[in-house]
C-alpha cells in the first residue's frame, strides 16, 4: 500500500511539475526573442554565442553570461530549456539579457581548442586566451546589444567554472560580478583527473573518450564515448590493467590524453595549467561556489576562493559551500544526498538567499547591498548554515587525534605504546578497495557520503575509531594527515577517510529504507600517490622497510560529530576504480603493465617515536 501511495504522488509531482514547466516555457516564449551571433575576437576567430532578448523596452537590461565547452545548444529558432527548467527562470523574470557563448574550438564557434587553456598575463597585440575571448566577447556585447545597462556578470559550473575564473581575470569595466561555482582549477592536484597525482580513471576515461575527439569544423553534432561492453565499471578498469590500455582504447587522436601521459609529475606543464595564476588583480565582485560533496571539483572551490583571498586582499571575495553534490545548488532538490538526509531544501535556500540578490544587486543595482558573510557555509550533521567572518574560522584550532593499537584514536601523543607499534595490512593490486560497495557502471556521486562499513569489514582496510562523543565535536577547515609508514615494495598510494558513525539506535524523523543505525558516513576522504610525499615535481621511491613520513591535505570539511556519535579514521592504499591502482613499484605508472603490479605489505606505526595522527580543525564554541 506504501508503495502503491509513494508511486501516487511521484506521478502527482511529475504532472504538476510538466504543467509548471508548459506555464513557464510559454511565458519565456512570449517575452524574450533569440539571437544567434558571431562575435569577433581579437585574432578574426568568430566564437557562436547564443543571445536570449527580452522584448520588455521600459528599462535597461544587464548582462549575464555562461561560457562553455558542452554547447549552447539548441541551435537554431529552439530555446534552452534551462530557462524554465532551472532557476534561470527566475534571472528571464529579472529582465536579464541571458547569454550562452561555445568557446573557441568548440561546437559552433571557431578556432582550435585547448584544455584549460593557460592565461597569458604577458599577451599583446592579437595574442589570446580565454581571458581575452571572454573581454572581447563582453566588449561587443556592451556596445552592440540593444537596450543593455552596461554591466555584465558571468557564471558556469565545472568547466564553465573555470571559463568564469578566466572572465574575472579579463579586466573588462563592464565585467561587475563574477561566480565560478565548482570551477575546474587544478587537474593535477585535486581536480576531475588527478588527486595528489593519482590518476581518476573514471572520471578522466568515460568523460574525454568522447570529450576529447578532434572536432575539425564548427559542428552541432557532439562525439560518441568509448563502447562500453563491461556495464560494471570495477570488472572493466581491472581487466584492463593499467592507464596504458586505457591510452590504447582511446587511439592517437585525443591530444590532450597523450599531452598528459607524457607529464606525469607536477611539471611547469601543469603549472601553466593551474588556473589560480590568473588570479590577481581581480576586480569584479566575486562569489565562489561549490559543493562539500563534490566528486569532482571540491578541491577547486575551496582553492581558488583561498588564491583570490591571498593575492587580492581588496577584492570582494565570498564563499558559499553547500551540502551538494557537483551543481547541486542549480538543481530543485538540496534536501539529501544518498542516505545523508539535510533537513531543507539547501538548494532553493541558496538560490534565492545568495546568487539571485548577488548578481541582482550588482548588475541592475536592485534591493540592498546584500553583505554577504565572507564564507556561508552549511555544516553538516547539525544540518546548518553558519555565516562566518573567515574561512577557516578563527574559532578553529587544529589539534591532532592519534592512531594508537586496537583500532583505537587518542587525542594523547602515544608515548606509552612500546617502540615499533604498527597496524598493518596487504595491499594486492589484484584485488583492489573499491570505493563503493555497490556495482556500478558509471561513477557514483553518492559514494562522497556513502555508508562505509563495507570497507571497515575488509582486512586490507584498518580502522580506528573514538568511544562514543560525550559532546558535539565541530571541524571546520582542511584535514591534514601525518602518516608514518614502511611498505616492502618502493612505491604506495594512501588514502584517509574521515568518517561520521551514527548512534547504534539512529533514525531519521522521516523513516528510510537503508539502515541508518550504525550508519558510517563518509565525511571525507582523499588519496595521496606516495612517491609523490616530498615532491609533486620530482617524485622518490620508498626504502623497503624503512620509517618514513607521509603528510598530505585533505579538501576542507565543514561537519558537526553530534553527542553520542563517533569519529572514525580509515586507511587503505587502493580506491578503485576511482583512482587508478599503484603497481606498488617506482615507476611512470601511465607505463606499467600488468605484470609491473606487485602486492606489498603496509605498516602504519602508532608509538611514542613514530606516532601516525590526524590534524582535524576543531571549532570551538
Amino acid at each position: 500500500m506504501r508503495k502503491i501511495l509513494t508511486s501516487l504522488l511521484l506521478l502527482l509531482f511529475v504532472n504538476l511539475l510538466s504543467a509548471q514547466y508548459e506555464q513557464d516555457s510559454a511565458w519565456i516564449k512570449d517575452n524574450y526573442t533569440k539571437l544567434e551571433q558571431y562575435i569577433p575576437m581579437r585574432d578574426g576567430v568568430k566564437l557562436f554565442t547564443s543571445i536570449y532578448m527580452p522584448k520588455d523596452k521600459s528599462e535597461k537590461h544587464p548582462i549575464l553570461m555562461t561560457r562553455t565547452p558542452y554547447s549552447c545548444a539548441p541551435y537554431g529558432e529552439g530555446f534552452n530549456s534551462r530557462l524554465w527548467q532551472r532557476y534561470w527562470k527566475y534571472y528571464a523574470r529579472e529582465g536579464y539579457i541571458i547569454v550562452t557563448q561555445d568557446v573557441r574550438g568548440r561546437w559552433m564557434s571557431e578556432g582550435e581548442f585547448a584544455d584549460v587553456r593557460p592565461f597569458n598575463k604577458n599577451k599583446s597585440g592579437t595574442e589570446i586566451d580565454e581571458a581575452s575571448d571572454t573581454y572581447d566577447a563582453i566588449d561587443w556585447m556592451v556596445k552592440n546589444l540593444p537596450d543593455n545597462n552596461g554591466n555584465v556578470g558571468v557564471f558556469g559550473i565545472s568547466y564553465p567554472g573555470f571559463y568564469s575564473t578566466m572572465a574575472a581575470a579579463s579586466g573588462h569595466p563592464a565585467l561587475k560580478a563574477v561566480s565560478p561555482q565548482a570551477p575546474v582549477t587544478d587537474w593535477f592536484m585535486g581536480d576531475d583527473f588527478h588527486h595528489n597525482g593519482a590518476f581518476f580513471p573514471m572520471d578522466g576515461f568515460s568523460f574525454y573518450s568522447s570529450f576529447g575527439k578532434p572536432r575539425p569544423k564548427p559542428t552541432t553534432v557532439g562525439s560518441p564515448g568509448y563502447n562500453f561492453t563491461v556495464k560494471d565499471n570495477y570488472k572493466f578498469y581491472l581487466e584492463a590493467g593499467g592507464l596504458k590500455k586505457l591510452g590504447e582504447y582511446l587511439g592517437d587522436s585525443i591530444k590532450f590524453w597523450h599531452e598528459m601521459y607524457a607529464h606525469p609529475n607536477y611539471d611547469d606543464w601543469w603549472k601553466a595549467r593551474d588556473a589560480r595564476t590568473s588570479m590577481y588583480n581581480v576586480k569584479p565582485a566575486m562569489l565562489v561556489v561549490g559543493g562539500l560533496f563534490d566528486a569532482e571539483d571540491c578541491f577547486g572551490a575551496w582553492n581558488l576562493y583561498k588564491a583570490i583571498e591571498k593575492q587580492n586582499p581588496s577584492t570582494n571575495n565570498k564563499l558559499v559551500m553547500g551540502p551538494w553534490y557537483h551543481g547541486q545548488w542549480a538543481s530543485s532538490d538540496g534536501t539529501q544526498l544518498g542516505n545523508v538526509k539535510f533537513d531543507s531544501n539547501t538548494s532553493f535556500w541558496y538560490q534565492n538567499n545568495i546568487e539571485i540578490p548577488f548578481f541582482n544587486y550588482y548588475l541592475k543595482g536592485k534591493g540592498a547591498d546584500p553583505k554577504l558573510s565572507e564564507a556561508t557555509i552549511f555544516f553538516t550533521g547539525e544540518n546548518k548554515w553558519r555565516k562566518l567572518d573567515h574561512w577557516p574560522p578563527a574559532a578553529t584550532q587544529p589539534r591532532p587525534i592519534y592512531l594508537a593499537p586496537d583500532g583505537a584514536l587518542s587525542w594523547n601523543l602515544p608515548t606509552y605504546v612500546k617502540a615499533g607499534s604498527f597496524s598493518e595490512y596487504i595491499s594486492h593490486p589484484a584485488n583492489p578497495v573499491p570505493y563503493t560497495e555497490d556495482v556500478h557502471f558509471r561513477r557514483t556521486r553518492e559514494y562522497m557520503t556513502d555508508d562505509q562499513r563495507f570497507a571497515s569489514r575488509r582486512p586490507d582496510v584498518l580502522t580506528f575509531e573514538t568511544d562514543a562523543l560525550e559532546e558535539d565535536l565541530t571541524l571546520a577547515g582542511p584535514v591534514l594527515a601525518n602518516l608514518k609508514v614502511s611498505i616492502t615494495g618502493t612505491d604506495a598510494d594512501f588514502v584517509v577517510k574521515v568518517i561520521d558513525v551514527f548512534p547504534d539506535d539512529f533514525k531519521y524523523a522521516t523513516p528510510s529504507d537503508y539502515p541508518m543505525d550504525g550508519y558510517q558516513m563518509l565525511v571525507r576522504g582523499e588519496i595521496m600517490r606516495g612517491k609523490f610525499r616530498n615532491s609533486f615535481t620530482t617524485p622518490e621511491p620508498f626504502k623497503p622497510n624503512k620509517i618514513e613520513t607521509v603528510e598530505f591535505a585533505l579538501p576542507d570539511v565543514a561537519h558537526t560529530f553530534k553527542k553520542g556519535h563517533r569519529l572514525m579514521i580509515q586507511i587503505q592504499s587502493s580506491w578503485f576504480p576511482l583512482a587508478d591502482r599503484n603497481p606498488q613499484q617506482f615507476m611512470n605508472i601511465y607505463e606499467a603493465k600488468p605484470e609491473d603490479f606487485k602486492k606489498a605489505t603496509i605498516k602504519i606505526y602508532h608509538d611514542g617515536s613514530n606516532s601516525s595522527s590526524i590534524s582535524l580543525p576543531i571549532m570551538r564554541k
